[in-house]
């Protein structure tokens, strides 16, 4: 669907849908779990008003003829709020429970948001949540004719929508093969999938025109400890991108979550790397050789409330690392717990590669 006409009568349900997404995401850049009561306090109205909605909807499409698209509204809308619904009746006292049933809940709304994305032209609040609100490209313009090889295709997933290795890969509808893309390449912590972590950056790669591989690890989290058996398969998934668009090869980014973090520190220590430049966020540097450290490319991202990787910790490994030669920057943020902090995603970018910043973006 790319008619860029828009279902207003949709609209209040999907305001309702991307003003809770976002207050969630707020909440999930706060998560800190010995805090989840106060995190939550600006929660319930969210849910009171999509479920407003949805019962609207339902309403609604009981009167007509029901289509595929209300289907897939309130189907997302739906996640949303169980999401939420989740969220609000975890309790605050059993952390490690408390940690379960938010990561199940941050899952739902990456399910949501990948059933929203291919119907976003109906509704202008659909469309521009899915774009960084600071850019200002005309809706044609980022999302010309769409063709089969743009757009968010998912590989190594079969009927299993959590399989394990799979790979998810965004390339902007408006790539046109004429010239090379920057690429992110974004690891999710443990436990975690591909197909989920893409969100956390495909807003950025459709505003600055990027191409974004999303793999996921063979087993639940990265073989830290055996770093050639998810290395192989992540180059392989790294070859698949190259082959089929055009990519820089001086534009590499490898970032990645926790113990995907931690993989991306493995790789830019190796002596031979297609990566040019890495982030690492909320991670640590296990024991290992740190002699190809010399002018490797780290930005470090650590929070100051990091519950798994006290920052003392990070801190030490950050000179070890400065020492050995590495081109390395540590950024500690007072505020963050052990959380992905999406707002961190523009200075990454404006680090890794300045044609990416933001002011050249808008």
């Amino acid at each position: 669907m790319n008619s860029h006409k828009y279902n207003q009568p949709l609209d209040p349900i999907f305001l309702e849908i991307t003003k809770t997404l976002e207050a969630i995401y707020r909440f999930q850049r706060r998560f800190f779990p010995p805090e989840i009561a106060q995190l939550r306090e600006d929660l319930p109205p969210y849910k009171e008003s999509l479920k407003k909605e949805i019962d609207t909807l339902k309403k609604n499409s009981m009167a007509s003829d029901r289509n595929e698209t209300n289907d897939i509204v309130e189907a997302a809308a739906n996640l949303v709020l169980e999401a939420l619904e989740t969220i609000l009746n975890t309790s605050a006292s059993d952390l490690q429970n408390t940690m379960i049933q938010v990561m199940k809940s941050f899952r739902k709304i990456c399910r949501a948001q990948e059933n929203l994305y291919p119907i976003r032209h109906i509704s202008t609040h659909l469309n521009l949540f899915f774009l960084e609100p600071q850019v200002h490209y005309p809706l044609e313009i980022l999302d010309p004719n769409q063709n089969s090889q743009t757009g968010l295709v998912h590989k190594g997933i079969e009927n299993d929508y959590y399989a394990r290795g799979a790979m998810s890969i965004y390339v902007p509808e408006s790539y046109d093969s004429t010239g090379a893309l920057p690429l992110v390449v974004a690891l999710h912590g443990g436990f975690g999938h591909g197909r989920d972590f893409i969100w956390a950056w495909l807003r950025e790669a459709r505003s600055r025109n990027f191409i974004l591989l999303s793999p996921t690890s063979i087993d639940t989290t990265w073989s830290i400890l055996d770093p050639q058996l998810d290395g192989t398969a992540l180059y392989k998934m790294l070859d698949v991108v190259k082959n089929n668009w055009q990519v820089d090869p001086n534009r590499i980014l490898l970032t990645g979550i926790s113990d995907g973090g931690t993989f991306a520190l493995i790789c830019s220590l190796q002596q031979q790397t297609p990566f040019t430049a890495f982030a690492p966020i909320a991670s640590t540097l296990p024991p290992m050789d740190i002699s190809n450290a010399k002018g490797k490319r780290i930005l470090w991202t650590h929070g100051a409330l990091d519950w798994m990787f006290p920052v003392q910790i990070i801190q030490m490994a950050y000179e070890m690392l400065k020492t050995a030669g590495a081109d390395i920057t540590l950024r500690v943020i007072n505020d963050l717990s052990h959380t992905y902090p999406r707002d961190e995603n523009d200075n990454i970018l404006a680090w890794f590669d300045p044609s990416l910043a933001l002011s050249d973006a808008t």
